[in-house]
């Protein structure tokens, strides 16, 4: 995969601000749109001078890009770095996209542009305002397995063309996240359709609290587990795994299992909190127990209570 120096596709520093980038982008625009121009790669070029400008005119994708440095050449072999994980905006299938694969490894499925629907954004080629559609809102609640694995939701939207699209939803999205889709709110004829901004709910769990991406699971454990320590399996959502609980450990002691929360480009963690559960007394035998653990174990928990 090659990698795409975007501000070098723009003609531009990779300081220059954000009016910079959009006057440069549209004199290339100008100068490589398939509608006028006898350029014989207009096409090509004109989707490239696109996609540079997706990113760049993008605060969060501009800065996300910039995090990969400045070191890399226009053209040179290029993988996303360990433990990448782009978590904004996404758009279309593939199937729809017409980006490159070096865009489609940093971003996911973008909005889809063509070389001859004119320019992103409101402004038409040779500067003439087109329009575009009306921006649309949805919700859409998923299980919190889900926000951990990523799925796809049907969404419905109201308007005066009723529809339905299929949606992706990416692996680690969290409570309250807003997702934009390009060009997939309301049409406009002529013109660019609006924008779609997906609202992520995220359903309690019976088993699970979550909080950003951390994940907070209570554990039952018996008094000797506490007192001796053990080895226990412990439910996460990536499957169970071994924990050790430190000998001597106290009712609403808290473990962490690092990097076991949602994923991200930071992932979460799993916090462990003990809950101990005293057995009951429900015969003789475990009353006697009981009673010798008072006399041979005599504590007095209240000790340090005032009024």
């Amino acid at each position: 995969m090659e990698y795409k120096d975007y501000y070098k596709v723009l003609g531009v520093d990779r300081k220059a601000s954000q009016a910079d980038i959009k006057k440069a982008y549209r004199r290339l625009a100008r100068k490589y749109h398939p509608d006028v121009s006898k350029e014989p790669d207009a096409e090509a070029r004109f989707k490239e001078i696109s996609e540079a400008y997706e990113v760049l005119h993008d605060p969060e994708k501009r800065a996300a890009y910039d995090q990969l440095g400045s070191g890399w050449r226009q053209g040179q072999d290029f993988r996303p770095p360990p433990g990448w994980d782009w978590n904004g905006d996404f758009g279309r299938d593939a199937g729809d996209s017409v980006f490159s694969d070096f865009f489609e490894n940093l971003f996911g499925q973008g909005s889809r542009f063509g070389g001859r629907r004119g320019f992103s954004g409101a402004q038409g080629f040779g500067g003439q305002a087109r329009g575009r559609g009306e921006d649309q809102r949805a919700e859409v609640t998923i299980s919190l397995e889900e926000a951990y694995r990523g799925t796809t939701r049907t969404v419905r939207l109201n308007g005066a063309a009723p529809r339905q699209i299929r949606v992706k939803i990416p692996a680690g999205v969290t409570e309250g996240q807003q997702i934009r889709l390009g060009g997939q709110g309301a049409p406009r004829p002529g013109g660019r359709a609006g924008d779609l901004y997906l609202q992520i709910r995220i359903a309690p769990h019976r088993q699970y609290r979550l909080e950003g991406r951390d994940v907070f699971l209570e554990l039952p454990v018996t008094p000797w587990e506490a007192a001796l320590g053990a080895t226990l399996k412990v439910p996460t959502l990536g499957g169970w795994i071994d924990m050790k609980i430190p000998p001597g450990s106290q009712n609403g002691k808290r473990l962490r299992l690092k990097g076991r929360g949602l994923p991200g480009r930071t992932p979460g963690d799993q916090y462990v909190i003990l809950r101990i559960v005293t057995p009951p007394a429900e015969t003789e035998a475990a009353r006697d127990l009981y009673r010798r653990m008072r006399d041979e174990m005599p504590m007095d928990p209240r000790e340090n209570l005032t009024v």
